[in-house]
């Protein structure tokens, strides 16, 4: 038998090949041998796969950072994780990711289209930062992402009612709006100085962009803060005429320690001041009404005084006459009935030797005279239609609040400041509230503003003609205002929640968020009712004290509460350390003052500034620096003459002229400190 063959070039070759039957004997090679074909097959695939999830791998990697479909993780140069985010809006379709240089993209999550970028900037040898955006295509679906922060302490954000160092995280909250907040009235809210900043210990910090509507979460059982960007339930808005499409864009960057990664944060972030506020503001203590006085004060009583001020022997920057000067609120006349001959006081005043600052306000009440005027011209915020003014609810009483966006209210705000100056020889203003949440949940403003809290920004404006003396509570990307900033009222309480014990933590967290020209507020708080320890109307002696020895170290000091109130004792150590505030304190606060205009460093700073790599100096609360050369350690606790210290390594002098040589961090247990003394120590 024959078989035919295929040939070449077109035809066929006839060969002669026996044709041959397949014994039972080689069916399991012919088997075997199928089976090969289809393992060599499984093989290459399975390689080619491997190959590609290895090329898939290499593009999701982009320098120290590894992204996945679910979030990704940065490693410090040493391959330890130093920070990680998940993204909690959505899973990325790796499939849709390409890299191209340095930017690595993405165009689909698994279910929807969206545009989603990780940039690598290596902006100097010792920074590497990564530019995230995630970006929504379709309106009104938020972005979160989550950020681990077991890794390392954080610190920055916001003031808060009870201020820890560092962040101290507790319970569950759902992301809510990042804005400003008055924290005395509303004690769970962010505060009234706030800025989307975060920097922890293991030299990793994170800038949220201020276009994001940028709202915050967090779960201590998770360790995660939460990072959402939405319009949806929001008073964030979208620009006119844009879609609420969310956008969730930030960037983080990764330096060798974690003064110098602030370092960079700041000076490439933040405003920075362009001034330095009068010199005697740092010198001499201001003397306010508001705490011994509250809404009694009157003509008589300031007199009284400020002659009680020399009386004592006490030196003033300014006297600060605070609330109801005025008949009614939104009103910049004198109550004739309380100061029947202003003009005359304010001149008996400047002839002792006294400036005088008052307290101001952005609102005006409806029964102030000022009322109807502000309404007929259009100069308050109002409701989102834009067609009536929005009345908002305050401290004192219900009334409008004036529209800082818009020119005119500007300028009628500014008209009667001038006329206050001229009148009477004002020399500043103490600029109260400005806080978001003094504006309806829905408003409308003459220049619309996405964020909220752009409305502090522009109150804050309002105080630059005045800065020399000036003072605010609140601020939002305010920095460059060039004026003293106070944090919120402190109860005369010895804890953590707007007591003693908060005043350190909430003043370095001012200063990791850029304000460094801070007023400490009122030397023993500000003696509210039930709101006041001990069973006088005064603060607690003691507590009065240890408040006043610690306001000494600090950029400037407020009494109120004086303390001839007490007894001889207390005026003697007060006058002893308003001296060393003047002749130790001061010179050197000036002088770090002057270097923030260029870089934006604390002038009071946290110990690890001095100590990177020291895990306990990362979590003292109660001890801080003046610059880098003079260490305070407070005592902060009632009942104790004696604190345990902690001294980082280098040489140091103590206030009771001991000397310390030391290459090692050193603790002082139970060093002795007396009711009259703080403990201080200054580098050799």
């Amino acid at each position: 038998m024959y078989q035919v063959v295929p040939g070449g070039a077109g035809g066929t070759i006839t060969d002669v090949i026996p044709k041959q039957k397949h014994s039972k004997d080689t069916r399991p090679l012919v088997g075997a041998g199928v089976i090969g074909l289809v393992l060599v097959i499984a093989a290459v695939t399975a390689w080619c796969y491997y190959i590609a999830s290895l090329r898939k791998a290499e593009l999701l990697k982009t320098q120290l950072l590894d992204l996945n479909k679910d979030g990704y993780i940065i490693r410090n140069q040493g391959g330890s994780i130093v920070f990680r985010m998940d993204f909690r809006s959505g899973t990325l379709d790796l499939d849709s990711c390409s890299k191209e240089g340095e930017i690595l993209s993405c165009g689909r999550t698994t279910d929807r289209k969206l545009n989603f970028f990780i940039e690598t900037v290596r902006p100097k040898d010792t920074v590497q930062c990564y530019r995230v955006r995630w970006e929504e295509l379709v309106p009104d679906i938020p972005v979160e992402h989550a950020m681990t922060y077991k890794f390392a302490h954080w610190y920055g954000g916001a003031v808060s009612a009870i201020q820890h160092w560092p962040i101290s995280i507790s319970g569950q909250q759902a992301p809510k709006p990042f804005v400003t907040s008055d924290i005395y009235s509303n004690r769970n809210e962010f505060g009234g100085i706030l800025e989307s900043y975060w920097l922890s210990s293991n030299a990793t910090a994170i800038k949220i962009n201020n276009s994001v509507p940028f709202h915050l979460g967090w779960n201590d059982t998770e360790k995660t803060m939460y990072f959402q960007a939405r319009y949806s339930d929001s008073p964030f808005k979208p620009n006119p005429g844009e879609a609420p499409c969310a956008e969730l864009s930030y960037r983080v960057c990764v330096g060798l320690d974690v003064t110098s990664i602030h370092k960079y944060m700041v000076r490439r972030y933040f405003n920075k001041p362009n001034k330095v506020p009068a010199k005697v503001m740092f010198r001499h203590p201001i003397w306010s009404t508001w705490a011994l006085h509250k809404t009694n004060i009157d003509q008589e009583k300031l007199l009284t005084y400020a002659s009680n001020i020399r009386k004592h022997n006490f030196n003033c920057s300014h006297l600060e006459l605070d609330d109801r000067y005025t008949s009614r609120y939104g009103e910049f006349e004198f109550d004739r009935i309380k100061f029947p001959n202003a003009s005359a006081m304010f001149q008996k005043l400047k002839s002792d030797g006294f400036l005088v600052s008052l307290w101001i306000h952005p609102f005006v009440n409806y029964d102030s005279e000022n009322f109807h005027t502000c309404v007929e011209r259009g100069l308050f915020v109002r409701e989102p239609t834009g067609r009536l003014p929005a009345l908002v609810r305050w401290w004192n009483g219900i009334g409008g609040i004036l529209d800082f966006t818009n020119p005119e209210a500007r300028d009628w705000f500014s008209s009667q400041l001038r006329s206050l100056r001229s009148r009477y020889g004002v020399s500043s203003f103490k600029f109260d509230a400005g806080e978001t949440n003094y504006l309806p949940w829905k408003f409308s403003t003459r220049t619309p503003i996405r964020d909220p809290s752009f409305f502090t920004r522009r109150y804050t404006e309002m105080a630059i003609p005045y800065n020399d003396r000036a003072e605010l509570r609140s601020g939002y990307q305010s920095q460059n205002i060039s004026c003293f900033f106070r944090p919120i009222d402190r109860d005369s309480v010895w804890g953590y929640e707007l007591g003693l014990k908060s005043l350190i933590p909430t003043v370095l967290t001012i200063s990791i968020l850029g304000y460094q020209f801070i007023l400490p507020d009122m030397i023993g708080g500000n003696a509210y009712l039930n709101r006041t320890d001990g069973n006088r109307v005064l603060p607690d002696r003691e507590l009065y004290i240890r408040w006043l020895e610690l306001s000494a170290f600090m950029p400037s000091m407020q009494f109120s509460i004086p303390p001839w109130e007490y007894d001889n004792e207390v005026v003697e150590i007060a006058r002893k350390y308003t001296a060393l505030h003047e002749s130790i304190v001061a010179p050197r606060v000036l002088e770090l003052a002057g270097e923030v205009l260029d870089t934006g460093d604390p002038i009071i700073r946290p110990l690890w500034w001095i100590a990177t790599g020291d895990e306990t100096a990362y979590k003292i609360d109660s001890q801080f620096l003046i610059g880098d050369d003079l260490m305070v350690a407070p005592v902060l606790e009632p009942g104790k003459q004696e604190r345990d210290i902690y001294l980082p390594a280098g040489r140091w002098r103590s206030y009771k002229g001991e000397r310390f040589d030391i290459k090692e961090p050193l603790h002082l247990t139970d060093y002795p400190v007396d009711l009259d003394e703080i403990a201080y120590f200054v580098w050799v």
